[in-house]
């Protein structure tokens, strides 16, 4: 059975917002009235209250190529060997996906990296590796090498999930020593946000297996996409997945999440993505999976309801905050983060 991107966009219920809100005035002082989301994977703390098994989260609001570079050299100190770069690149002509500029400054100071990604369970831009490399072509990520792991197959990545014993992932995967997870942190239609676990949890699985398992619908799945698991039941499949990517990869791995144009959808969405309508924040790094997307997730809801409605209705109609029980409940991160902002 073929899925349709825009049947998989109707079906969980993408939003149309209309025109973005040009007005909105950029953040001010989101560290220093930072409050929790209502549903608490891990808790921020202050630098007094942090003890050596805090998560440090670093944080800036310059959005460009000389800052991302910087936070990472600040969580890069396992990052060896052959370097995959998994990054989302979208869906063609998508508005959203991370500028293509930045990408390419940043890449050239990891050695010997390489851009990852995996063709789409959904029919679409990226569905067949033939279409994906065209994809590829068009939103211009031609600068270095791009690996789409699952052309030759798939391989399972045992876990010990909630749900999962075993997930499968491009086969490819495993030729990389250290894998950095940079992310376009925005809404997804059924994730309710995409953070760095949604990145590498669908975006490491094979297209036709892997992402089927981590839908649950693995097999021959329901015609109807509202009968497919969603809510609680597809976030902890979520983290089942990205347990068994950092399991796999350990202490190599990090993670940076760019908070830039956070449309109520993913960046599969291309085109027919709803306009963002929250102001841009800024780009976190950690090497703590729950305490970067438990961060990013505390800055949205630190803003003003005005700025924030639409990203949070997305979120929590999704049962979207669950993506952090579900990771603290596997023990995917530390119990407390501090957010260091540079």
């Amino acid at each position: 059975m073929t899925i349709s991107k825009r049947t998989l966009l109707k079906s969980v219920g993408a939003l149309s917002i209309g025109a973005a809100i040009s007005s909105l005035d950029p953040v001010e002082a989101a560290t220093k009235s930072l409050e929790q989301a209502p549903v608490v994977g891990i808790k921020r703390v202050s630098a007094a209250q942090a003890d050596k098994h805090t998560a440090k989260v670093y944080f800036t609001r310059k959005i460009d190529a000389e800052h991302l570079i910087k936070l990472y050299h600040l969580v890069n100190h396992d990052i060896t060997g052959r370097v995959g770069i998994k990054l989302h690149t979208g869906e063609r002509h998508g508005p959203d996906i991370l500028p293509r500029d930045m990408v390419k400054a940043f890449q050239a100071q990891v050695p010997n990296s390489t851009i990852v990604e995996t063709n789409t369970l959904y029919e679409g831009d990226r569905y067949t590796t033939k279409d994906h490399l065209e994809t590829l072509k068009v939103n211009g990520w031609t600068f270095c090498p791009v690996d789409i792991m699952d052309a030759d197959g798939g391989v399972d990545f045992p876990v010990n999930g909630k749900h999962l014993k075993k997930v499968t992932m491009g086969a490819r995967l495993p030729n990389y020593n250290s894998l950095i997870v940079l992310t376009h942190f925005k809404g997804h239609a059924m994730g309710g946000f995409g953070g760095s676990l949604k990145n590498i949890a669908i975006g490491c699985a094979s297209g036709q297996v892997g992402k089927r398992q981590v839908h649950g619908v693995a097999g021959t799945p329901p015609a109807d996409w509202n009968a497919w698991p969603a809510k609680d039941h597809f976030m902890e499949l979520l983290a089942d997945s990205g347990k068994a990517v950092c399991d796999h990869f350990g202490r190599h791995i990090t993670f940076l999440n760019v908070m830039r144009r956070m449309s109520v959808d993913c960046d599969c969405a291309g085109v027919r993505a709803a306009p963002p309508t929250i102001p841009d924040i800024g780009i976190l790094a950690s090497t703590d999976l729950l305490a970067i997307d438990q961060a990013s997730v505390d800055l949205v809801y630190s803003l003003s309801k005005k700025q924030n409605h639409d990203l949070v209705e997305r979120m929590e109609s999704r049962h979207g905050l669950h993506q952090l029980d579900a990771m603290k409940a596997l023990h995917m991160g530390a119990k407390t983060y501090q957010l260091i902002e540079i």
